[in-house]
């Protein structure tokens, strides 16, 4: 698939949003992909799964891994279509770490995998988490990269789709200066009731 079409994908889930957004990262943006709208179809997790693969230089995988919570359904597409085995990591105390009695090894051989990176720092405690364990890790698989290739991770990058999205720290957001309303996208912006 070509980038046009995949971004042709989110839209068609009402996945890109324009606005005024505070991102995971702390950064402001005037764009926002709500993953969750794109991942909450089955059929468009297979096909966007598939392409992933696809672009894998290596088709050696045992294990897929991604970040709670949007991670999940990636990796676990990723990994049924591979037939092999999907874990994920999670928060704790602020850190990611494996629970849930996840069990890697050193000879796994395993595929990161990300829904959205803005600035990479999720993907790299994944990876950090898997690292912690020995593991071999082949490469990172993304679904957006905001940052337009400007990530760099000390693994092969593999984003469907890449996107120039200009962030602003707050201080220096425009959308502030003009005092469009900011809305809060995201997990951790959510609270318990």
């Amino acid at each position: 698939m070509q980038e046009q079409e995949i971004l042709q994908l989110f839209r068609q889930a009402g996945a890109f949003l324009e606005g005024h957004f505070l991102l995971t990262s702390g950064f402001h943006s005037q764009f926002y992909i709500e993953k969750f709208k794109l991942l909450q179809y089955p059929q468009y997790v297979q096909v966007l799964a598939r392409e992933i693969i696809d672009r894998l230089h290596s088709p050696t995988v045992d294990v897929v891994v991604g970040p709670a919570v949007g991670g999940i359904i990636l990796a676990y597409e990723i990994a049924r279509q591979l037939g092999v085995r999907m874990a994920f990591t999670e928060r704790e105390e602020g850190k990611m770490k494996f629970r849930r009695d996840f069990v890697l090894s050193e000879k796994d051989w395993v595929l990161v995998v990300e829904d959205v990176v803005t600035t990479g720092s999720s993907a790299q405690e994944v990876i950090e988490a898997v690292e912690g364990i020995g593991a071999i890790i082949m490469g990172v698989g993304i679904l957006v990269d905001r940052s337009g290739g400007k990530i760099q991770l000390q693994y092969p990058l593999h984003p469907l789709l890449q996107m120039e999205v200009k962030n602003y720290p707050p201080d220096e957001c425009p959308l502030c200066r003009q005092r469009v309303a900011l809305q809060e996208r995201g997990s951790r912006h959510l609270t318990s009731s």
